[in-house]
């Protein structure tokens, strides 16, 4: 298990690439690059503050029934280069758990990324992303056969170059979940902007089919 200060580390020092030109080449809609942002953290939102945080168990599936994403979950980790890797444009379909990041439903931000686009590939599975609204439902089934379900609790749009690295990956006292994907219009081989969903867990159980 990476520690936390591994997790932090590694999120203040690195970069999430594959939106844009650096080290993510041919994935040109991939999850999102970071920088200093100075955006307010989203509201709160009533999805149950009082639920149990889970015991670590890795993801290996996401379901947003909202806009109609079932997919496996890969573990992403650094690249050579120290940037945060994405899921191959090959697996379009999957999103990529950073496995730097708690396990969903564990105390802390657990991050996923996936692409919007993937060139000549077609959709990536987060295109919708940006249509969730507060209140929306998201599952992650872990592999130990439960699920931690989230609610989300608010949507972002920001520029690249003004990416909120503080509110995506630092610390917090409940279990969260941010899912990550490119936005807004594109800029040369990639896109201006990152899409960014906060959500809160709000239950656990048996996973779902």
């Amino acid at each position: 298990m990476p520690s936390r200060r591994a997790f932090v580390t590694a999120a203040m020092a690195t970069l999430l690439v594959g939106c844009g030109g650096g080290g993510g080449g041919e994935s040109d809609g991939a999850a999102t690059g970071r920088g200093r942002g100075e955006d307010s953290s989203p509201p709160p939102s009533p999805a149950g503050k009082n639920v149990r945080a889970l015991a670590r168990s890795v993801p290996v599936g996401l379901r947003i029934p909202a806009i109609e994403v079932d997919t496996p979950v890969m573990r992403l980790g650094l690249a050579p280069d120290g940037s945060v890797e994405v899921p191959p444009v090959e697996a379009d379909d999957r999103a990529g758990w950073y496995r730097h990041s708690p396990t969903p439903g564990q105390v802390g931000p657990s991050v996923i990324l996936g692409h919007v686009t993937v060139g000549s590939y077609g959709e990536g599975v987060f295109r919708d992303l940006k249509r969730l609204r507060r209140g929306d439902r998201i599952e992650a089934r872990l592999a130990n056969g439960t699920a931690a379900e989230f609610t989300v609790s608010g949507v972002r749009t920001v520029a690249q170059a003004e990416f909120p690295t503080e509110d995506v990956y630092g610390d917090v006292g409940r279990p969260e979940l941010r899912l990550i994907t490119c936005g807004g219009p594109r800029s040369g081989d990639g896109y201006r902007d990152s899409v960014i969903v906060f959500a809160e867990l709000s239950s656990s159980g048996q996973g779902g089919s």
